[in-house]
């Protein structure tokens, strides 16, 4: 039985809270857990820690491009977690990655540490760390060979920042543990995803089309966490949509729309919401923004604003410490005013065939739609893109992030159904190799059959109309190329019984028989199941299809509610948890797979996947309805120390002769007016952003100045309109520079700005030595 620290409580305070919570729990269980909607039922915890990884010359994770290197931030990404317990029972912790997927090894190490702070309070069976799929962070986090080609192998920088910051936002959740309550809320967004691979749904039986009116899952699942004394403190919530507004050539790290959304939400909370208030009464139409708004205009008029403006020319830059950054950053005023950070993370479900470019696929050469069954025009796929909302991928992330803030936003005010029930979870380890599945057959009765070593089909080259391959694929190809089977060969070599067991899939890259120089896939798949009261979460480690996520809901529901014992009723909430705890690529229905698009040649396991899933998953769902524990399965590969990386480090940075790091290259021009909504640009002397993360800081800051010589910090990192650029002028070069963009927003207040550049520059003997440099003054009318 696990119980719960009270020494977590930080005063006397809190001891009476916790005796009234116990009180209280005694009192609810004798009543069947038939509480009243104001009595907290849970200890809650919500925690939030920056895990950017390296800014430049390291691959983006997700469209396996290797010309796609990191080169800036868009925004910043980060790790958010949120801890539910019973005051003297059983905890979980769901944590939500702004990066592409989950890693096993990350997952291991993250484990590890808890061990060793916590004992055995959180284990492998009750914490979920969950990937929201973004294309558009840094790679080389994971252990397997085949997932970190493109980044050349291992990159420790990004590794580490992430097992850190998910360490620290749990570590942050359960600090913050108290008396609460979780409300649960469900709706319909229907303009944020469209199905990619429509020929391969269409493949599934009409009969089980027909049940359903969309062809994607439309429904949004939200949870709001209430704290007895704060109140609201925080949101998650799942919905199925790509992580691909950012194309294939972006080189700015950034949440896309996922992230963004997040960045809305706690936004729009910290500005507008009023400590003790509901926020049911917000107009919906108002702008998510992050500049505060209580610095007033002092200002008399232009005049005397460009008069102030000119007496701050840009300085030579400066060294700095190192905390300058995080000490500017905006949101430490919320720190700073000892208010409850709100945490809101906008979660992965089952997206493997959801596309945010809401408009559909189109040939760029003729404007016309793709080929239906292959997506390909005049037989190439490298022409067929997906569109929309917007023809800048800037503003189609925007768009797309602020329909599933806005969504969230409707449900999070609306949200009146209280979790209630106990805390619970089941987790094993899987071999999906060579298990034995049993399913049935279509004259009755059943069979069993086999799981396949890992292997990629040849449409998996082909890539999407999210992020298309290249040379002559094309999705749908069940039948392969003489020539990429001779390269294939090179490599390895599939024999015939793993050949008629992907079958219908053209084997490209047998990456479960592939060992060199070490694992190329995963083998070993944890399966996790997570209970709240009613809402049931089931963590998978894989991008599941729409329909593939609807059979899997479906048949843990029948198991749950078939139970007997009157756990569950029909309002059981089952969400899915994609791309969790580590990855396995994607999971489609066995119609789906036999068509051979980029899901199906990506479902590693052969045709038969899906339904171990099923299998596997009700088993869990069996065992938590009986009160069963599970055999834990046979314990994943730590590859950690086999790890090769092929990255060249950072040698040193250099500026010109009379240069000084942070001195500014391209200013802004003199005596300058902006009004809101144009671009203001600045261009430093810089050195490489991997000489430091800048964690929990900013690279880039906009101020505002208040009065006649304090300036505020307004804008950062973590803001939609600021766009931080890195670039050298060669690839060889030791000299570099950073390009800040300020796209002003509409919401920006009248008056005299600045804009600051931090780094850290390596010297000749490796030394790092933080700067600062600031552009001149200007004026926002």
């Amino acid at each position: 039985m696990e119980t719960f620290p009270l020494s977590t409580y930080p005063s006397p305070k809190g001891w009476i809270a916790a005796w009234l919570l116990f009180s209280s729990a005694v009192s609810s269980l004798l009543q069947g857990f038939h509480a009243s909607p104001h009595d907290s039922n849970y200890l809650i915890g919500l925690g939030s820690y920056d895990i950017t990884g390296p800014a430049a010359d390291v691959n983006l994770m997700g469209y396996a491009n290797v010309e796609q290197v990191a080169a800036g931030i868009h925004f910043r990404l980060r790790a958010r977690a949120f801890i539910v317990a019973e005051p003297q029972g059983k905890r979980l912790v769901f944590v939500n990655l702004d990066a592409c997927m989950a890693s096993q090894i990350v997952t291991l190490k993250v484990l590890e540490r808890l061990k060793a702070r916590y004992g055995d309070l959180y284990t492998e069976n009750n914490v979920a760390i969950s990937g929201i799929h973004t294309h558009a962070g840094p790679g080389g986090y994971l252990q397997y060979v085949v997932y970190i080609v493109t980044s050349l192998g291992f990159v420790r920088q990004s590794f580490d920042v992430i097992v850190d910051g998910i360490e620290k936002s749990i570590v942050q959740a359960h600090e913050n543990l108290r008396p609460g309550s979780v409300f649960v809320n469900k709706g319909e967004l229907l303009d944020a995803g469209i199905n990619r691979s429509p020929s391969a749904y269409l493949h599934n039986p009409a009969e089980e089309r027909n049940k359903y009116k969309y062809n994607v899952d439309k429904d949004m699942t939200l949870l709001k966490f209430v704290d007895d004394e704060w109140g609201p403190v925080g949101s998650f919530n799942w919905f199925a949509t790509h992580g691909t507004s950012m194309s294939r050539t972006n080189s700015l790290i950034s949440g896309d729309n996922k992230g963004a959304a997040a960045r809305f939400m706690e936004d729009w909370f910290n500005n507008n919401a009023k400590e003790g208030s509901s926020s049911d009464n917000v107009d919906m139409a108002e702008v998510p923004r992050r500049v505060s708004t209580i610095i007033p205009d002092l200002h008399g008029n232009h005049h005397e604003l460009l008069e102030l403006a000119a007496s701050f020319q840009s300085p030579s830059g400066r060294p700095a410490t190192k905390v300058l950054s995080a000490s500017r950053r905006v949101r430490n005023a919320i720190m700073r005013a000892e208010k409850r950070e709100f945490v809101a993370a906008f979660c992965q479900s089952n997206c493997g065939d959801v596309s945010p470019n809401v408009h559909g696929a189109f040939c760029i050469d003729s404007g016309l739609p793709c080929d239906f069954n292959h997506s390909t025009c005049g037989g190439k796929n490298e022409l067929c893109y997906g569109r929309g909302p917007s023809s800048d991928e800037f503003e189609s992330t925007r768009i797309i992030g602020e329909r599933q803030f806005k969504k969230a936003l409707d449900l999070f005010n609306q949200a009146s159904e209280k979790l209630v029930g106990g805390i619970d979870y089941r987790h094993a380890y899987v071999d999906f190799s060579q298990l034995e599945v049993t399913i049935p057959e279509n004259g009755g009765g059943s069979k069993v059959v086999k799981t396949c070593p890992a292997a990629m089909g040849f449409a998996f080259a082909a890539g999407t109309t999210d992020g298309p391959g290249a040379f002559d694929f094309k999705q749908g190809d069940d039948q392969g190329n003489p020539f990429w089977k001779l390269v294939r060969n090179l490599l390895k070599t599939p024999n015939q019984e793993q050949v008629d067991c992907q079958n219908p899939k053209p084997i490209l890259l047998d990456t479960g028989e592939m060992k060199q120089p070490y694992d190329w896939a995963p083998s070993i798949l944890p399966v996790q199941i997570l209970r709240i009261g009613q809402l049931i979460i089931l963590s998978v480690p894989g991008e599941f299809t729409t329909m593939a996520g609807r059979r899997l809901r479906d048949a843990v529901k029948t198991v749950l509610t078939s139970g007997g014992n009157g756990q569950f009723n029909d309002d059981v909430h089952v969400v899915i948890a994609g791309l969790s705890n580590t990855y396995s690529q994607y999971i489609t229905t066995f119609e789906e797979y036999e068509v051979q698009r980029y899901e199906g040649a990506s479902t590693l396991y052969g045709p038969h996947t899906l339904s171990a899933y099923i299998q596997e998953l009700t088993k869990l769902a069996s065992s938590l309805v009986k009160g069963q524990l599970v055999e834990p399965g046979p314990q994943p590969p730590d590859l950690l120390n086999r790890q090769i990386s092929l990255l060249t480090p950072v040698v040193m940075d250099a500026t010109p002769a009379g240069v000084k790091f942070g001195d500014v290259k391209t200013d802004v021009p003199k005596n300058a007016t902006f009004k809101r909504g144009e671009m203001v640009t600045v261009v430093f002397w810089s050195a490489c952003p991997r000489n430091d993360l800048m964690t929990e800081g900013t690279f880039s800051l906009v101020e505002l100045l208040k009065g006649k010589d304090t300036w505020v910090p307004a804008f950062d990192d973590d803001d939609f309109c600021l766009r931080f650029k890195w670039s050298r002028p060669s690839k060889l070069s030791t000299r570099s520079m950073a390009t800040i963009e300020w796209r002003i927003p509409t919401h920006a207040i009248p008056g005299v700005y600045r804009i600051r550049h931090f780094g850290a520059a390596k010297g000749i003997m490796g030394a790092i030595r933080h700067f600062t440099g600031s552009s001149s003054a200007f004026v926002v009318s």
